[in-house]
């Protein structure tokens, strides 16, 4: 039975101290220039194999060409002989003008190895709706009431976008691996999921959605087997679920089980979900922007932070700018130093684009390394651990002091890091488990010292 959790943050016994030093010394160790790479071949995957889909999606200003990143990706990886889907959530038809065909609510090919689709988040609601009505059918669990829900009579309230595109993005990119025959059968493999979200915001709260429902699941769980009226519903209400979400070959994972054992069957299900997530080898994100527009340097960066924030790695940057513009690749890399970096070329939208050439002859090699890269040890770590000066290393590129704060609660065993529009829990080692005794900024990072 789960124990009771606290629902207060507490902030340290003293304020948490910064280092007001204008000029630290920064640590040389912690920033190493990305010097190896691989080649475009070497991302080459088989649909066949068990190599797991990638999710690729881009962030940056509005206007400094994610849509046109997203596309361009697709082409490349397409052209590299990956089976890509190209996911589009807004309704703004460029997408549709760039890559020349009409784009549906469904996985649609487009050109060899390139699918494309549009989330429709009015007509993604009916099939959970209709999961649910056959699960009732089942269970008798409403006596009907479910069935008589007319599903193209509700509107999409604020928030739906986000949770039905992160379902649809996991059957496209399977990070919950389905146990079912049939469902393996039927859907297509893709080695590339690229995704073109409504904003930066909504994309990083998708990638953070299930570590933070793991958080609410202690609480919800907490509830349940805490309270009268959460023992009385809580068996039905989780029975229902199960029958819903049908992982297990349409058997529901209830029968024979303990409640407890489903509570625990959930949290190690997100728990895989947020795992997959932070993988290197499951999502890359790229940065975008305009390398000669300070404004879009600075959003670039703040986004890099979020990113990490949010449980996320960025893979690269990449700017629009002029073919041979050596000043602008000049400063990405010296901004964003040591992630690997690129200059893309500007696409002429006045006609019908040749994405042969465009991918053949105007994308540089810089460019196809970056997007061939793997993470590897040069890239800075989000969280770094030293227990002989028992400290805490945060790499948080894009944020000052003033935007950062720091709490704990559960007797010092972590760290909660608010910044950005995101929390980040930090569980801390036994060896540094203790009371924050300071905090300071050291070149993008900051330590914090425990005591």
């Amino acid at each position: 039975m789960a124990s009771s959790l606290s629902t207060s943050f507490i902030f340290t016994s003293s304020p948490i101290q910064w280092n007001h030093n204008k000029n630290p010394k920064p640590n040389p160790n912690l920033f190493v220039q990305f010097s190896k790479t691989l080649r475009p071949n070497s991302i080459k995957m088989s649909a066949e194999s068990n190599t797991p889909t990638k999710l690729v999606t881009f962030l940056g200003k509005g206007g400094s060409g994610k849509t046109t990143s997203s596309i361009l990706a697709a082409q490349y990886y397409a052209k590299q002989g990956l089976n890509t889907c190209l996911v589009i959530q807004t309704q703004d038809p460029t997408a549709e003008y760039l890559m020349g065909c009409k784009i549906g609510t469904s996985p649609a090919q487009c050109n060899n190895n390139l699918s494309v689709v549009r989330f429709d988040t009015t007509k993604m609601l009916l099939e959970p709706l209709n999961q649910l009505k056959k699960a009732d059918a089942r269970l008798n669990f409403t006596q009907g009431v479910i069935e008589g829900v007319v599903g193209e009579e509700l509107g999409v309230l604020p928030g739906m976008g986000s949770i039905f595109a992160a379902l649809a993005l996991q059957k496209l990119v399977g990070v919950i691996e389905m146990t079912s025959v049939t469902k393996k059968q039927t859907q297509e493999k893709f080695d590339i999921v690229i995704y073109d979200g409504v904003s930066n915001e909504e994309t990083l709260r998708m990638i953070s959605a299930t570590e933070t429902a793991r958080s609410y699941l202690k609480y919800l769980r907490n509830l349940a087997e805490k309270t009268d009226i959460g023992r009385l519903t809580a068996p039905s209400l989780l029975r229902l679920a199960e029958e819903s979400v049908e992982l297990n070959d349409g058997r529901s994972r209830f029968d024979g089980k303990m409640s407890s054992d489903i509570w625990n069957d959930i949290e190690r299900m997100l728990e895989r979900v947020s795992t997959g997530f932070a993988k290197p080898s499951k999502l890359s994100c790229y940065l975008v922007m305009d390398p000669n527009n300070p404004t879009s340097i600075n959003a670039a960066m703040r986004y890099w932070g979020c990113a990490i924030q949010s449980g996320a790695h960025i893979s690269g940057a990449f700017g629009y700018a002029p073919p041979q513009s050596t000043e602008s690749a000049d400063i990405i890399k010296r901004k964003f130093s040591p992630l690997p970096s690129a200059i893309m070329p500007y696409l002429s939208i006045g006609s019908p684009i040749d994405w042969d050439a465009v991918v053949l002859k105007s994308v540089g090699e810089d460019a196809r390394l970056v997007f061939a890269a793997e993470r590897n040890d040069t890239f800075p770590s989000p969280v770094t651990f030293d227990a002989a000066n028992k400290s805490v290393t945060l790499f948080m590129p894009g944020f000052d002091k003033s935007e950062i704060k720091l709490f704990q609660y559960r007797g010092g065993s972590e760290l909660l890091v608010e910044a950005g529009d995101q929390r980040r829990v930090i569980r801390l080692p036994n060896s540094i488990q203790g009371k924050v005794g300071g905090a300071k900024f050291v070149g993008r990072s900051v330590v914090v010292t425990m005591r």
